[in-house]
C-alpha cells in the first residue's frame, strides 16, 4: 500500500510504532472476541491493555487465568508474563495507541438494534482520546455505524479523523471451539474512514493477522460482516424448511444433505438444528433489516428466513409433545432431560442458544425440566431467562428417571451409546443418531 499518510505527524509516527510493535494495544471488552484478539497481539509482541467493566475478568486475567473453556489459563498466563493487564479503569484508555472496541451489540425486545454498548464505551473514552491514535470497531453493526455514530462524536472532541485520530471499522471472525481458525489465520477485512485510517489499520492488524484485507470504507466493511452471517441465516433457513417437509413426507433430510454434498460444485452443505445460537447469526441480520427500512426497502427474504430460524424451538416441542402422546403421556408433569444448553458442540458460550428457549418452553407447558452440559456446570445468569438449574449427570439409572431425553447440542463428551441404550425416550436435534430405533425420535 502506498503510504499516502505520510504528510501526517500523527500517522508516521503510529505507523512507526505499529511496524515495529512498539505501539500499546487497548482491547476494550473481553468477552469471546475482546480476549482472543488481545491475546494475540500480546503474542505479536505488543504490550496490550484489556479493558472490561466485570471486575471478575480483570482479576482473572491479572491472576493468570482464563474464563474461557477454549482458552487455557496458560495462554492468559504466558501473556502475563509479556505484560498483558486487564483494567476496569477507562481513563487509562489514554495510555493506549489503538483502542479496539469489541462490546456486544444485541437487539431490543422489538428486534431493532441497540447500540448501547458501543455509544456508552466510546463516550467513556472521549475524555481520554489524545491525537495520535487509532480507534478500530470490531462490534457487528449495520452500514453507516462509524461514520454516523462514533466519527461525530470524535471530532466533536476537536479531533480531526485522518489527521489527528484514525478511525477503522474491522468486524471481528471468531468461531470458538474451533481448533482449525484462530485470530491469527482467519482473514481479517479493514474500512477506514479515509484513506489514512485504512493504512493505519492495516498496518495494524498486519501485525497480527496473517492476512488482512482491505475495503474501500467502512460501510462495506459493516456491510460485509452482515453479508457473511446473513448468508449463513439464510441457508440454515431453507434447510431447516427443507427439514420440516422431509419429516413431514417420513425422508431423513440428513441423508438427502450428505448426498448432495457429493456434487463436486455448486453445492453447500448446511446442517438444520433446532434453531440458531451465538452471538451473531440469531441477531446480525435484523440489523440490515432495520436499516434498510430507512432507504424504503423491504428485505422479505432475510426476514423470512429468520421467522424459520426462530420457530424452530416451537416445532422441537411439538415433535416432543408427539413423542410424548405416543406413550400416552402430556409434557405436564413429564420429567425431561435437556442434553447440551451451549449453542453449538464443544464450547460453553451460552449466547442466544436455543437450548435455552427449549428449557423455557418446555417449563411454560409443566414439564420438569433438568438439563446435562459437562461445559456449562451451573445455568449461567442471562437477560430474559432467570433459571435455577445446575447439570445433572448421565448415567444408565439416571436415564432411566426420565420420560424423554432431549439431545439439544450434540458435545462429544456424551455418551451417545449409553444414552440410546438407557433413555425411555431421545429426541434428536442434531442428527446424532443415524440408524433407527424404537425409542429415537428426529427433530
Amino acid at each position: 500500500m502506498d503510504r499516502i499518510s505520510e504528510s501526517t505527524a500523527c500517522a508516521v509516527s503510529l505507523l512507526e510504532r505499529f511496524t515495529n510493535c512498539t505501539a500499546r494495544v487497548g482491547v476494550i471488552g473481553l468477552g469471546y472476541v475482546g480476549l482472543p484478539l488481545a491475546l494475540r497481539f500480546s503474542e505479536a509482541g505488543f504490550r496490550v491493555i484489556g479493558f472490561d467493566i466485570d471486575e471478575s475478568k480483570a482479576d482473572a486475567i491479572n491472576s493468570g487465568r482464563s474464563y474461557f473453556m477454549h482458552i487455557p489459563d496458560a495462554a492468559v498466563a504466558a501473556a502475563r508474563q509479556r505484560r498483558f493487564e486487564a483494567t476496569t479503569c477507562v481513563s487509562r484508555a489514554a495510555e493506549a495507541d489503538a483502542l479496539i472496541i469489541c462490546v456486544p451489540t444485541p437487539l431490543t425486545a422489538s428486534r431493532e438494534p441497540d447500540l448501547s454498548f458501543v455509544v456508552n464505551t466510546l463516550e467513556s473514552i472521549l475524555p481520554h482520546l489524545r491525537a495520535g491514535q487509532l480507534i478500530s470497531l470490531e462490534s457487528t453493526t449495520y452500514p453507516g455505524t462509524t461514520e454516523e455514530e462514533l466519527r461525530p462524536r470524535i471530532e466533536k472532541r476537536g479531533l480531526k479523523v485522518g489527521e489527528d485520530i484514525f478511525l477503522c471499522f474491522s468486524p471481528e471472525r471468531e468461531d470458538p471451539g474451533n481448533p482449525h481458525f484462530t485470530t491469527r489465520n482467519i482473514p481479517k477485512i479493514c474500512g477506514g474512514s479515509t484513506p489514512a485510517c485504512l493504512e493505519v489499520g492495516m498496518a495494524l492488524y498486519g501485525q497480527a493477522v496473517d492476512r488482512v484485507v482491505p475495503v474501500s470504507s467502512t460501510r462495506a466493511a459493516e456491510m460485509t460482516k452482515l453479508l457473511e452471517n446473513i448468508h449463513r441465516s439464510v441457508n440454515i433457513g431453507l434447510v431447516n424448511e427443507m427439514k420440516i417437509i422431509a419429516d413431514r413426507m417420513d425422508i431423513d433430510i440428513l441423508e438427502v444433505i450428505r448426498a448432495a454434498a457429493t456434487k463436486p460444485f455448486g453445492f453447500v452443505p448446511y446442517y438444520p438444528g433446532p434453531g440458531l445460537g451465538g452471538h451473531c447469526i440469531p441477531i446480525d441480520p435484523f440489523y440490515l433489516t432495520w436499516k434498510a427500512r430507512q432507504y424504503g426497502l423491504h428485505t422479505r427474504f432475510i426476514e423470512l428466513a429468520g421467522e424459520i430460524n426462530s420457530a424452530m424451538p416451537h416445532w422441537v416441542v411439538g415433535k416432543v409433545i408427539d413423542a410424548l402422546n405416543v406413550q400416552l403421556k402430556s409434557v405436564n408433569g413429564s420429567r425431561i432431560l435437556v442434553l447440551g444448553i451451549a449453542y453449538k458442540k464443544n464450547v460453553d458460550d451460552m449466547r442466544e442458544s436455543p437450548s435455552v428457549e427449549l428449557i423455557s418452553l418446555l417449563m411454560a407447558r409443566g414439564a420438569q425440566v433438568d438439563y446435562a452440559d459437562p461445559h456449562v456446570p451451573v445455568f449461567p445468569r442471562m437477560r430474559n431467562y432467570k433459571l435455577d438449574l445446575k447439570s445433572v449427570p448421565v448415567t444408565a439409572d439416571s436415564l432411566g428417571r426420565y420420560d424423554l431425553v432431549l439431545l439439544a447440542t450434540n458435545h462429544d463428551a456424551f455418551d451417545y451409546e449409553l444414552i440410546r441404550k438407557n433413555a425411555r425416550l431421545v429426541v434428536d436435534t442434531r442428527g446424532v443418531y443415524r440408524e433407527s430405533a424404537p425409542n429415537i425420535i428426529r427433530a
